[in-house]
């Protein structure tokens, strides 16, 4: 079974191959943990210094407003790269909160370092520019256009689609938080397309 080190290794050769130099300045910037299942990661209103990669377990990213209510904005599971990247980059506090909805392995990586070494590592840029162009592009943008434009009913039926991997992982509430509806709504959604899928068969 592959280490925590080794799985994120593997994951960056996935958008770009990089060399043993390049891998041991990679590892100048890591560390690994655990992460028990309701732990927040990285809160709202604090000053991130890291971004994380998950080895094993599942995270989400959630808004909260005035009065307290959370509404989730993303989920990240193995392979992926959850953190507040928009408060990274500008130093600032961050507006989303990182809670895992598991216990999670995973590896810590230092922004400062790892940003350092992106402007100076070519191996290290091309991999960037190639995670970027998948998750922040094309995958991000094409989510966010979909959700502007569907109703709730299509809203559920395109993130079955786009989270089908870690549906039964997922509690309905949280589901419901990140299309934007309540848990009732949703619940009757899923009753409508189960009576038409019966009256199709």
């Amino acid at each position: 079974m592959l280490s925590a080190f080794s799985h994120l290794k593997q994951t960056i050769e996935n958008y770009h191959p990089i060399s043993s130099d390049t891998w041991d300045i990679v590892k100048q910037c890591l560390t690994s943990r655990h992460v028990n299942k309701g732990e927040t990661l990285y809160a709202v209103g604090q000053q991130p210094t890291s971004f994380a990669f998950i080895h094993k377990g599942l995270i989400r990213a959630y808004v909260a407003d005035v009065e307290g209510n959370e509404f989730n904005k993303n989920f990240f599971y193995e392979g992926r790269f959850p953190g507040s990247m928009s408060a990274l980059i500008k130093s600032e506090t961050s507006f989303l909160g990182i809670q895992a909805l598991e216990d999670c392995e995973i590896v810590e990586i230092d922004f400062k370092k790892f940003r350092s070494a992106l402007f100076t590592n070519s191996e290290l840029m091309r991999f960037h520019i190639h995670y970027l162009e998948t998750h922040w592009l094309l995958e991000k943008e094409t989510k966010e256009i979909g959700y502007l434009q569907f109703e709730a009913k299509q809203r559920y039926l395109k993130f079955l689609d786009n989270y089908k991997i870690i549906l039964p992982r997922l509690a309905q509430f949280h589901i419901a938080s990140y299309l934007g509806i309540t848990p009732t709504q949703l619940s009757r959604i899923k009753k409508d397309i189960k009576n038409k899928t019966y009256q199709h068969m």
